[in-house]
């Protein structure tokens, strides 16, 4: 367990008089206890108070796991298939205090059937949303958490380079994907941390396209969006690739965004709200009227997760502060025509915003 991480959350409880804590599998339970489980039909809940009670609720054949990870100091309510999860629901609720209390749940992870159970064992219980009373949980990353992070985006770009080999006329997108899914892989990441995206030419409109049978075409531009993971840190980005001649009006629309995107990572600076990040990037687009064609927000945090906060977006008052990872990735998205998006991980330290990303951003002919 990573106690600093623990204490600092019974910290933030008790600061908001909140009485407990309640995380499904996923990534803040790793983060607060380094467990990892998965989450499927059997429930599983570890469950912090704000005076330091700790219990985990977890089926019985995952209990000697639990325990070797988590210690003596952590409550283990185990329960049998054949038993069910009811049971131990209502230990852990009768033991930790719960009924009529207020307990701070995962809104974007619990599902129905943790939220039900602890309705009907902790009578009176007040729910509240974990991305709600603490909107920047896990945003502030430390000195090991950013070293992973670089070694996550070392790994991407080594990928990224060697698969644009496989960028040419006749190649179908699901090629480019599968190259780059083997050379990511090669070069040492944990997996896919999302489906790498490539659309070529009229599909790279689709800012979240799927790769198809498609081959790319003479005078394409090809949208490859990819990431790779190391000691469980996503690393994400974005380039767009020109296929032999464009038209010029793909080479504005590229200009554009290439000087949106140096005015959203020009922007970020300690202090300054995420909205206003966006803002920057957004207007370099409004200017060049392009503006009703960039449809998402400029950009999401990063770290065990691909999306998570701070968010780049119009009215997010979160000030940017030291150890946030996130990314700066405008684009312009002209339906049947044209797609654009260019994507960076930048990082927060003591000295400044630093761009994580090195991979050329100016427009690469193939």
């Amino acid at each position: 367990m990573n106690l600093e991480r623990l204490q600092r959350a019974e910290r933030q409880l008790g600061a908001k008089r909140l009485d407990a804590l309640a995380l499904v599998p996923g990534p803040n339970m790793l983060y607060l206890t380094g467990l990892s489980l998965h989450l499927s039909e059997r429930p599983s809940v570890f469950i912090l108070g704000a005076g330091g009670e700790r219990g985990i609720i977890a089926p019985a054949l995952e209990a000697p796991r639990v325990s070797q990870t988590l210690g003596p100091s952590v409550r283990v309510f185990a329960w049998s298939d054949e038993q069910g999860h009811e049971g131990a629901f209502a230990s852990a609720c009768e033991a930790m205090r719960l009924a009529g209390r207020a307990l701070v749940v995962e809104y974007l992870q619990m599902r129905a059937i943790e939220v039900k159970a602890f309705e009907r064992h902790a009578p009176g219980v007040r729910l509240s949303a974990l991305e709600e009373q603490f909107p920047t949980f896990r945003a502030i990353k430390d000195a090991d958490e950013i070293e992973k992070t670089r070694r996550a985006v070392a790994i991407m770009e080594a990928a990224l380079r060697e698969t644009m080999a496989a960028i040419k006329v006749g190649a179908t997108e699901r090629e480019v994907a599968a190259a780059y899914r083997m050379a990511c892989m090669n070069a040492g990441t944990e997996g896919m941390p999302f489906s790498p995206i490539v659309a070529s030419g009229p599909n790279a409109a689709n800012p979240h396209a799927v790769p198809t049978d498609r081959r790319i075409q003479n005078g394409d531009f090809v949208i490859i969006d990819c990431g790779a993971a190391y000691g469980g840190y996503v690393a994400d980005i974005t380039r767009t690739f020109a296929v032999g001649a464009v038209s010029p009006e793909a080479e504005q629309v590229y200009r554009l965004v290439l000087g949106a995107n140096r005015a959203g990572c020009a922007a970020a600076r300690v202090g300054v709200a995420c909205g206003d990040v966006d803002r920057a990037a957004r207007r370099v687009i409004d200017e060049g009227d392009f503006g009703e064609f960039f449809i998402h927000r400029t950009g999401h945090g990063l770290g065990l997760e691909g999306h998570e906060p701070p968010y780049m977006v119009a009215g997010n008052p979160t000030p940017l502060e030291v150890g946030m990872i996130f990314t700066v990735e405008p684009g312009i998205y002209v339906e049947g025509k044209v797609g654009v998006r260019i994507e960076d991980d930048l990082v927060c330290t003591e000295t400044g915003v630093e761009v994580l990303t090195a991979f050329e951003r100016n427009l690469i002919r193939l």
